[in-house]
C-alpha cells in the first residue's frame, strides 16, 4: 500500500499547477476572509456578529479550489488513459481510490490549515479594529477559546471532506468537467433551493441536507440554539455525504471497465 501512496503522491506533485492551485485556494481563503472582517460595521454586541464565522468565511471560496484539485488526482488519468496501466500495475482497485484519497486529503490539509490560521489572524487583527473586542460584548478570537478553536479545526476538517466528496464524484463520473459540476451543484444548488423556499419547515430540512450548509455549522460560535443541527452534526452530514461518494466511487470503479 506504501508503494501505490507514493506512486499517487508522484503523479499529484508532476501534475502541472498543483502547487499552484493549492497556494491559491490558502491565498484565496484568508483574502476573502480578510474582506468580510474589514467590512464589520457593527461596533456594539447588538448585531449577533458571530467573530469566528466572519473571519472564515473564504472557506466557502476557497472549497471551490480544493474541490477542483481532488477532482483532477482521479480525472487528470482518465483524461490521458494512464488509468488503465495504473490499474494493470494495481489489479486492487480499492487500493488505487484509497491512495488517491489519501493524497488528495493530506495536501488539503495541509492548504487548509495554512488558510485557516492565516484567516484567523487577520481576523483578529481586523475585527479589533472595527470593535469587536470583549469591551464591546463580543468574545475574543482565539484559537485558546474552545469554540474558536473547534470553529478553525473544524474548518480544515471541512475542506478534507469536499476533497474525499470529490475523489468520490470524479472517481464515479471519470470526467473533469463533470465532476466539478457535480460536486458544486450539490455545495450551492442546496443553499439556492432553500433560500427560494418559503416554507419554514422545508428551509430547515433542506438546511439540514444541505452539504455545504449544514457542514459549515461547525464554525459557529454564537447562537448555536438557533441552528438546526450541531456544529459536529452538521459536520457528519457532510461526512456522510463524502463516504456516499466514495462508496459509490469504490463501486464503480470495481465493477466497471476502467
Amino acid at each position: 500500500m506504501t508503494d501505490v501512496v507514493h506512486a499517487e503522491w508522484t503523479k499529484l506533485r508532476t501534475l502541472p499547477g498543483t502547487g499552484w492551485l493549492l497556494l491559491a485556494a490558502a491565498a484565496l481563503t484568508a483574502v476573502v476572509s480578510a474582506i468580510a472582517a474589514n467590512a464589520v460595521t457593527c461596533p456594539a454586541g447588538t448585531c449577533q456578529l458571530d467573530p469566528a464565522r466572519v473571519s472564515l468565511t473564504g472557506i466557502d471560496l476557497g472549497q471551490v479550489i480544493v474541490a477542483i484539485v481532488a477532482v483532477t488526482v482521479v480525472s487528470a488519468e482518465y483524461s490521458t488513459g494512464m488509468i488503465r496501466l495504473t490499474l494493470a500495475a494495481t489489479p486492487r482497485r480499492g487500493q488505487v481510490l484509497t491512495a488517491k484519497a489519501a493524497v488528495a486529503g493530506t495536501v488539503t490539509l495541509a492548504a487548509g490549515a495554512v488558510a485557516v490560521l492565516a484567516s484567523v489572524l487577520v481576523g483578529h487583527l481586523l475585527l479589533a479594529r472595527h470593535g469587536i473586542t470583549p469591551a464591546h460584548g463580543y468574545e475574543p478570537l482565539s484559537l485558546a477559546s474552545g469554540p474558536a478553536l473547534r470553529a478553525a479545526a473544524g474548518s480544515v476538517l471541512y475542506l478534507e471532506l469536499i476533497a474525499l466528496l470529490s475523489v468520490g464524484v470524479a472517481t464515479a463520473v471519470r470526467d473533469s468537467a463533470v465532476a466539478i459540476g457535480v460536486v458544486l451543484a450539490l455545495l450551492f444548488l442546496f443553499p439556492i433551493i432553500s433560500g427560494a423556499v418559503t416554507s419554514p419547515a422545508w428551509h430547515r430540512h433542506l438546511d439540514q441536507f444541505s452539504p455545504m450548509t449544514a457542514g459549515l455549522y461547525i464554525q459557529a460560535t454564537t447562537n448555536l440554539r438557533s441552528l438546526p443541527l450541531t456544529p459536529w452534526q452538521g459536520l457528519g452530514v457532510l461526512a456522510a455525504w463524502a463516504a456516499g461518494a466514495m462508496l459509490a466511487g469504490a463501486l464503480l470503479l470495481r465493477f466497471r471497465d476502467a
